[in-house]
């Protein structure tokens, strides 16, 4: 199943031979069956040096994988929520996925600076006043 192309979008597609799969022992509930059989899946795919990505999603890779991207730049996938191994293989793949997607948005328009406007500057004036007015009013009485 490793084999199979991962279709990203309409125009990222992940080469078969680009991902790597590795079996091993989950822990969690399943009984004997966690004793017996490797269901946990670690999905690599080496994403820095890919040459079915662009070069903006390898740039925004870095902090959208986080601890899942290697110093090599090599993608470590793990699942083993499921008690299958073919359940844990396609969850490893729609992790992958979902990551790309995540490096592949565009980045957000720039901020664009506002100024406060006339009012809004007179009543925060006005309560800053209101506001130091009361803390006169806390002192010690005087004789008059």
């Amino acid at each position: 199943m490793a084999a199979d192309t991962l279709y990203i979008d309409d125009r990222i597609a992940i080469a078969g031979w680009e991902l790597t799969e590795n079996f091993v022992l989950a822990s969690g509930p399943g009984g004997q069956n966690v004793n017996k059989v490797a269901t946990a899946v670690e999905l690599r795919f080496d994403l820095l040096n890919s040459p079915s990505l662009p070069e903006r999603v390898k740039a925004n890779a870095r902090g959208i994988f986080g601890r899942k991207l290697s110093k090599d730049g090599v993608a470590v996938i793990f699942s083993d929520r499921f008690r299958s191994q073919d359940r844990n293989r396609e969850d490893a793949r729609e992790k992958l996925k979902d990551l790309i997607l995540e490096a592949n948005k565009p980045p957000p328009p720039p901020r664009r600076k506002t100024k406060p406007t006339k009012g809004s500057i007179e009543r925060r004036l006005k309560a800053k006043a209101g506001r130091g007015d009361v803390k006169k009013m806390r002192g010690k009485v005087g004789d008059e």
